[in-house]
């Protein structure tokens, strides 16, 4: 298993104006595998969370809509979702660059942009 941020977003339909559908606006959930730690783009939780929730609603609804093909009303972030494997290569890479978390541990900057919100699964 590997990093996966899970989001919830809520997409609307785009339609014609003659054209109406009921419901107009659905959610789903999306999970986004990010870069290895270490790798370019591998910080998005940094840019994107603070303490388990999204920073920037307007921010996290462009970037979502990045991810699905239509226009996002609403992106909250649910969880990392990893193995124990995967957490440790994240605490690592932190632990690397914990200057740029402004933190003093590896647990501290974790909690700083994850809160609670990190599921760590049993390898198989």
């Amino acid at each position: 298993m590997t990093l996966t941020y899970v989001f919830r977003v809520t997409f609307r339909l785009e339609t014609m104006p003659t054209v109406e559908t009921e419901p107009a606006s659905f959610e789903t959930t999306v999970r986004v595998t990010p870069p290895p730690p270490g790798e370019e783009g591998w910080m998005l939780f940094r840019d994107v969370l603070w303490r388990g929730e999204v920073n920037d609603p307007v921010y996290a609804r462009k970037l979502a809509s990045s991810w699905v093909d239509a226009p996002v009303e609403s992106c909250t972030f649910a969880e990392l979702r990893t193995d124990e494997a995967s957490l440790d290569e994240l605490r690592a890479a932190v632990g690397e660059h914990l200057d740029e978390f402004n933190a003093d541990s590896v647990r501290d900057a974790l909690h700083k942009y994850f809160g609670s919100a990190i599921h760590v699964e049993a390898d198989d």
